[in-house]
């Protein structure tokens, strides 16, 4: 599995580096920063927490198999 930076938070590291530390604007980008990637991260855990429901499906599936054999 790749660790992937989403574009949009390359984007938005560019323009804040382009800002004097503590001005508005830095704030402002900062906070935008700061949703962009909490929205990533949940998009990771959720599609994690799919895959160990997937896993354990399968193996419930054929643990259940064997058991009948």
């Amino acid at each position: 599995m790749q660790n992937i930076i989403p574009q949009d938070i390359i984007k938005i590291q560019k323009k804040l580096a382009t800002f004097e530390k503590d001005s508005r604007n830095y704030k402002k980008y900062t906070k935008i920063l700061a949703k962009h990637i909490k929205s990533h991260t949940m998009k990771k855990r959720v599609n994690s927490h799919i895959k160990t429901i997937e896993n354990v499906e399968k193996i419930e599936k054929t643990t259940f198999e064997d058991i009948l054999k």
